[in-house]
């Protein structure tokens, strides 16, 4: 077995234990074409199509892919225009492209490489040639997001750090915006945790941001949900497609899962083991905010729970009008 067959082999046994199963998109005009690709993928993967180059942009937007197979000649936008926007657009332009079309010649095959398509393959489809270059282009692009990722962990607590939350929270407060969805944003801290670094050593203290984030992760419920470092003892968790009422029960339970932990706090205001404080920044489906006017508004809501005497939640939400409710 080659190296690429092993780790294709691999892949497929992770994504099984873990109940993935990758998304492709089909893009042809033709439905006899997508639903010969639909008979090829559908029992490994989830199929999705679209017949217009258009609907591949939104689709991509609002619900990436982890691949696309994308027909060229359609009417409107044709293959080409379709790749160059996708590699345009910083929340698509990792995702790959591969050409399916009847056009053989090679200035069609070169045109396609050179807007960013990362295989080109002709119609009509041999289907055990067609699901071999899937199945490596995937391999290919779940082992550039795990190095991605892994540029993009805190070395100490092993969440994401800054950067990334950077990153992620201006692609999401973009996807919000282009598909009406709700948006919500949780800042919190560690509550006196100056004390705590000073009563029981930096040792300790990491241990304890290293217990806190890995009860911050595992209390989040759907794979769009993150949480991030945000500095020292901050931390932010970002919940696409939430509501504000949904994302305030979140840090209730975030609060009281940190509770649980009982770490002893000896030095605390609040209670004797260590507790977080939340503020939680909503962005109802038809509200008019940036991503920073909703930072804000969570470090705002972050700090009247701090005032409130910490180790609780205060939140507010920005409504279609502009303004908080």
């Amino acid at each position: 077995m080659s190296h690429v067959e092993s780790t294709e082999s691999t892949l497929s046994t992770l994504l099984e234990k873990q109940g993935i199963r990758p998304k492709l998109l089909v893009v042809d005009d033709q439905p006899i074409n997508i639903q010969v690709m639909y008979q090829i993928f559908a029992a490994q993967y989830q199929v999705f199509m679209a017949t217009s180059g258009a609907q591949a942009l939104e689709h991509c937007r609002t619900t990436p892919p982890d691949l696309v197979l994308l027909d060229i000649v359609m009417p409107g936008m044709d293959g080409f225009e379709v790749c160059a926007a996708l590699r345009a657009d910083p929340t698509t332009c990792d995702i790959p492209v591969i050409f399916v079309t009847a056009h053989t010649d090679a200035a069609q095959e070169t045109k396609g490489l050179e807007v960013g398509a990362v295989d080109f393959i002709s119609k009509p489809v041999n289907p055990a040639v067609v699901r071999a270059r899937v199945k490596t282009q995937l391999t290919l692009k779940f082992q550039s997001d795990l190095l991605r990722k892994l540029v993009f962990l805190d070395g100490l607590t092993g969440v994401f750090n800054r950067r990334y939350f950077d990153q992620q929270w201006s692609i999401e407060m973009a996807r919000s915006i282009r598909s009406k969805s709700p948006l919500a944003l949780i800042m919190l801290d560690v509550d006196f945790f100056k004390r705590y670094n000073d009563l029981y050593g930096h040792q300790c203290g990491d241990d304890c941001l290293r217990r806190v984030a890995l009860t911050l992760k595992a209390s989040l419920r759907r794979p769009a949900d993150l949480v991030a470092r945000y500095g020292g003892e901050e931390f932010a968790c970002i919940l696409p497609e939430t509501t504000f009422e949904d994302a305030m029960q979140m840090a209730s339970d975030l609060e009281a899962n940190v509770r649980l932990l009982a770490i002893t706090h000896e030095h605390s205001d609040a209670v004797g083991v260590v507790t977080i404080s939340l503020g939680v920044a909503g962005r109802s489906a038809k509200a008019s905010c940036d991503k920073d006017s909703l930072l804000a508004l969570a470090d705002a809501q972050l700090y009247l729970a701090k005032h409130a005497g910490r180790a609780c939640v205060r939140g507010e939400q920005i409504t279609h009008s502009g303004g908080a409710a």
